[in-house]
């Protein structure tokens, strides 16, 4: 019984020395969707205000055209 238990705390205890071991990839994660909500933000105010001047311009070329 005895020997189980220290086989079982002996391979807890590599298991987590292997975790500690292991490079943080999951920060390079992070970095890079916060980059792509920035670009989306940005993204998303130039439509918006590009949109409303696109949308005046083509009104403006309706109402010449149907005079």
């Amino acid at each position: 019984m005895q020997c189980n238990y220290l086989r079982c705390r002996e391979f807890a205890l590599n298991q987590l020395e292997k975790l500690q071991e292991r490079p943080e990839s999951g920060q390079g994660m992070v970095e890079y969707a916060l980059i792509l909500v920035l670009i989306a933000v940005v993204v998303i105010v130039i439509l918006t205000t590009v949109g409303h001047r696109v949308n005046n311009i083509f009104s403006n070329i309706s109402h010449g055209l149907s005079t």
